[in-house]
């Protein structure tokens, strides 16, 4: 693979190798290693937060990562930063977890060994995120397997499974793994992800049953309460409430800021999907989490013997239905002990101490087989399809290692004495790999330097495992002796056993001063890391594990597919006691070691900068701490004693050999010689590199740069060279080629040029000759020799006329036509004016279109007819001039369904007197309704309705004439209104009566009622006037406005 020799920097321009390492210098180094008083661990801190405080949270000591949890998300792990570290030497751009992905990467497919990468710091420090980012980057980035995706999927996918299973919210850590992982994960040839494998360890399964103050149960079950659809938490009889459940108020944390339960449970949902889960087993599997609610939710009373009953049966039912067991048989196990005595088979029933000790010991087996279970079953989906082919020989694994820190709480117990055990078997295989490996390999190649001094953990490992004298070894030797054996017991004995060892203490070992601190049930172990006080209370219990017999036999019965494969009936039948959880966890940690000694390691040390997790607080107490049982200055100073790089001469001179005139092409003497020869060429200075007996070492990283940046020059120049030769004999063949061709072409070329340079001369001669002969003759009748002129002119105006059409109807320009085109002009015209009124037309809205509609009526009626219409043309018809609020509800209720089209306020005047009286007048779909406050006064459907009558002159008087046959009508109706004109075009259209509206000079007669007829009479005047005249008549003087 072809290293690239400049990288992106962080302020966006292009930089060197050097630079890419050098280019933070100013907020401290980016490796530990350039530190210049690199013994000094205050010296040490203080480059830490020095990058810490700019959100530099990766550091380098020579291969081995720092990373510093920064609790927020600085977006540094973007796929734009993934291809900034793809490909690149490790030192050419600034420490980052994506820089030791890559090279782990890339040393697999070109070394084709197996890889590992080893995350290890404090609960807190970001070793669960580290993995997953890592997941990501080879997820992004490596070639895509032949047969898609999936693999890659199910690898990303698992991690939210094993994490609501397996992680827990703790004191200092809202995420942290109870259990420890290490994901194997397979590659092909080619570089790309085909399977996958998962190793757990130790389960924190007393977590299930009980949990510290600010503590929360694994994550599923909180999941599943605020996620789960509401059907679901049915069928398994939760409801949503966590304090419902005793396993779960335990901690009085069930509520947590900064997780989001609801999210998580969907994510959970979707990634048991991808990892190949039917819908059968995830509702078994959620089953059986519910169950463990239930069994916590199982309460006991005492009989009169003091003997344990199960008192909450709406419980004990769920529980047999979701574990598909007999509800007499669970209820029997619950509080009795089965006991084989001499080949018989005897009940013991439990006092209610014993019987919660039972129901607790199930509730932890159930979940913990299942989270077994429940990683077999990941580990079959990540399996490789393809492991009978040939090609799977070629293939190569990369390790990632995710296990707990080491702890240390307020009271520590059995699960801590693991957790640290782990922890120190891992320091030692650092030591051993990291540190010792070192100094050996120094020491074999004859290189003097000197000597660093580390601590060896390898005193505290033996004391925990050596056989029959270690911890472990003496726990379970008072495990299994008989008779009464209590955590107390096993702690004498160790007292006993190993009283002299420097790093072990009790009450009883300890001096006056130490025995305060000690009390008498703990014992305090000397860790690489610091003092712990573990209290042995539990140790015994928590050992052996021990599950009640009937207990078993009841869940080897139970029909459930998943507890069937949890609980295997072979094991009611094997008489060999199985062994402890101590010994267990020995064995699988010895074994995690000698696969991780098996591949080449890669380090990822996490620090945790605070308790607090809060960003941007930097606790040097606590990262002391951390620096030293992470070992960073033993390897610090290895690697400052030590040299950046080496290589055996073979492979260096093979790699670096063209960068001599000497040893170019080939070197004929002793390896060894070559390099002597090759380095002095190039100016290599005696501190930069020492010779050994098989290899050459380099001290400075910069020394190293400098080579491969000479080389990349070198193998330009030589590919230059090459590409020169071939090119100079390719392209002359070529060119002669080219050449014969361009002679041949060319004359054909030359040939075709002048005869159509000539043809169109002759073109552009004959059509100005026709042009000025029918220019002469362009009066004459059209004939053949003006018959292209007169085309011509024709174009010519209508190319013209394009550009020069009217832009709207107002526009009266027009281009003058020649005398051949006038009627055709004339045509074009009306078209256009034509086209142009039908796109206005179109343009307008409906409401304007029903208000021109109106103004036309009008204008049909009144124009020049009716003194006051002019007044009324740049008025808007409204339309309504009453809204609903002002309109009677007992109206509306009358109108029924009838819709209102418009309403006015009127006068009417009475028939007799003349009286006026105000009103309203409403236009319905079939009548003219006349109203007075809530009530109906008159109705007149339009078919009753003869005629309208009115002035021509300027008042606002108009008459309804109805039929005289029209018994219900009283007669015709005088009324005033202020918008007469729009009332009476409303009115006409409303009951098409736009022909019958008379406008009468002089005097209007109406029906006063049955066999009497009133008069209107109207006379001209200097102001409106309306009054009863003395003959009877209703005189009306109105001002005229205007002459018609």
């Amino acid at each position: 693979m072809r290293y690239r020799a400049s990288a992106l920097g962080s302020d966006g321009v292009r930089v060197t190798m050097e630079s890419a390492l050098t280019a933070r210098d100013r907020v401290g180094v980016q490796d530990f290693v350039l530190l210049e008083n690199f013994t000094s661990e205050a010296a040490f801190i203080e480059n830490l937060r020095r990058r810490f405080r700019e959100n530099l949270i990766y550091t380098y000591i020579g291969p081995v990562l720092v990373s510093v949890n920064p609790y927020r998300d600085l977006q540094i792990y973007s796929r734009q930063h993934m291809e900034r570290y793809r490909g690149v030497s490790f030192y050419e751009v600034p420490p980052h977890l994506f820089a030791v992905a890559d090279t782990v990467y890339r040393a697999l497919r070109t070394e084709r060994r197996d890889q590992a990468v080893m995350i290890s710091g404090e609960s807190g420090a970001g070793k669960t995120e580290a993995t997953k980012r890592l997941l990501q980057f080879y997820a992004e980035t490596c070639p895509a397997p032949e047969r898609g995706g999936a693999v890659r999927d199910r690898l990303l996918q698992s991690n939210p499974v094993l994490e609501a299973f397996g992680n827990a919210k703790t004191l200092r850590n809202d995420n942290s793994s109870r259990f420890g992982k290490y994901m194997d994960v397979q590659f092909d040839f080619k570089g790309a992800p085909v399977g996958g494998h998962i190793l757990s360890y130790l389960l924190e399964k007393s977590r299930v049953v009980h949990q510290n103050h600010g503590e929360r149960n694994f994550h599923i079950f909180y999941q599943l309460l605020e996620g789960g659809e509401e059907e679901l938490l049915r069928r398994l009889g939760l409801e949503r409430n966590p304090q419902s459940y005793l396993y779960l108020v335990k901690g009085q944390c069930a509520k947590v800021s900064s997780i989001n339960d609801k999210s998580d449970w969907k994510v959970v949902r979707k990634a048991l999907t991808v990892i190949d889960f039917t819908e059968d087993e995830v509702e078994d599997l959620l089953s059986i989490v519910a169950s463990v609610l239930h069994l916590g939710n199982i309460h006991f009373a005492a009989d009169e013997e003091s003997n344990a009953q199960v008192t909450t049966e709406n419980q004990l039912k769920y529980l047999t239905r979701l574990l598909s067991v007999e509800g007499s048989t669970l209820r029997e196990a619950l509080t009795h002990r089965k006991i084989i005595a001499k080949g018989e088979e005897l009940l013991s029933p439990l006092n209610l101490e014993q019987a919660a000790y039972a129901r607790d010991a199930l509730a932890k087996a159930v979940y913990s087989r299942t989270f077994t279970w429940l990683v077999e079953k990941i580990n079959r989906s990540l399996a490789s399809k393809d492991a009978e082919s040939p090609s799977w020989r070629s293939t190569t694994v990369l390790g990632l290692l995710d296990i707990y820190g080491f702890e240390v709480f307020q009271h520590n117990s059995f699960e801590q004495f693991c957790i640290n055990y782990c922890n120190e078997k891992l320091q030692q295989l650092f030591i051993e790999l990291t540190l010792k490996s070192e100094q050996e390999e120094y020491e074999a190649e004859g290189i003097a330097w000197e000597p660093v001094q580390y601590f060896n953990n390898k005193i505290i490992c033996d004391l925990v495992e050596e056989k029959f004298k270690g911890i472990i070894s003496i726990l379970d030797e008072e495990c299994l002796r008989p008779g009464e054996a209590t955590d107390l017991t096993f702690l004498e004995k160790l007292e006993d056993t190993v009283k002299h060892h420097p790093h072990l203490l009790t009450h009883k070992l300890a001096d006056q001063r130490t025995r305060k601190s000690l009390g008498r049930g703990e014992f305090r172990l000397l860790h690489y890391a610091g003092e712990v006080t573990y209290s042995v209370t539990g140790f015994l219990d928590k050992n052996n594990d021990l599950l009640f017999r009937n207990l078993k036999e009841t869940m080897c019965s139970s029909e459930s597919p998943i507890m069937s494969q949890c609980f295997d009936r072979s094991e009611l039948s094997d008489k060999k006691r199985p062994e402890t959880v101590a010994t267990q966890f020995k064995m699988s940690l010895l074994q995690l070691v000698e696969i991780l000694k098996s591949k080449e390691p890669a380090y990822v040390r996490c620090i945790k900068p605070n308790d607090a997790k809060q960003p941007g607080r930097f606790d040097e107490v606590l990262i002391r701490h951390q620096v030293k049982y992470l070992g960073l200055m033993e390897n610090l100073r290895v690697r400052r004693a030590g040299f950046a790089y080496r290589r055996k001469y073979e492979v260096f001179l093979q790699r670096y050999k063209s960068l001599c005139p000497e040893t170019w092409p080939t070197w004929a003497g002793r390896p060894q010689d070559g390099v002597a020869v090759l380095v002095r060429h190039l100016g290599y200075k005696p501190e930069e590199y020492k010779m050994g007996r098989t290899k050459i070492f380099i001290r400075f990283p910069k020394t190293l740069f400098a080579t491969e940046d000479a080389l990349e020059v070198r193998r330009q120049s030589l590919a230059t060279k090459i590409q020169a030769a071939w090119r100079g004999f390719h392209w002359r063949q070529k060119f002669l080629r080219v050449k014969r061709s361009a002679i041949c072409i060319q004359s054909w070329w030359r040939g075709t040029l002048g005869r159509r340079k000539a043809a169109k001369r002759k073109w552009a001669a004959q059509t100005i000759r026709r042009l000025i002969r029918g220019f002469i003759l362009r009066h004459a009748p059209r004939c053949p020799e003006n018959a292209f002129f007169l085309d011509h002119v024709r174009t010519s105006f209508l190319l013209n006329l394009r550009r020069q059409l009217p832009r709207n109807v107002l526009d009266t320009s027009w281009p003058t036509p020649p005398p051949a085109l006038r009627e055709a002009s004339e045509l074009l015209r009306e078209l256009c004016v034509k086209n142009m009124v039908w796109k206005y037309c179109r343009s307008i809205s409906p409401e304007w279109k029903q208000q021109l509609q109106q103004k036309a009526v009008a204008s049909e009626i009144f124009k020049g007819k009716k003194d006051n219409y002019p007044q009324s043309v740049p008025r808007l018809f409204i339309s309504t001039r009453l809204g609903t609020d002002e309109i009677s509800p007992k109206v509306l209720q009358a109108l029924g369904s009838e819709p209102i089209q418009y309403a006015v306020p009127v006068v009417k005047y009475d028939r007799k007197g003349y009286k006026p009286r105000s009103r309203q007048l409403l236009l319905t779909p079939n009548a003219v309704v006349i109203v007075e406050d809530a009530k109906v006064k008159q109705r007149i459907d339009y078919a009753n309705l003869t005629g309208i009558s009115v002035s021509s002159l300027s008042d606002s008087l108009f008459v309804l004439h109805v039929q005289r046959e029209d018994n219900k009508q009283k007669g015709d109706v005088v009324l005033q209104s202020d918008h007469v004109i729009e009332t009476l075009t409303k009115v006409a259209l409303s009951a098409d009566r736009v022909n019958n509206i008379n406008i009468n000079q002089g005097s209007i007669t109406f029906a006063g009622g049955p066999g009497r007829d009133g008069v209107i009479d109207f006379t001209p005047g200097s102001e409106l006037l309306i009054t009863k005249a003395k003959n009877g008549h209703l005189a009306v003087v109105a001002p005229r406005l205007n002459s018609r």
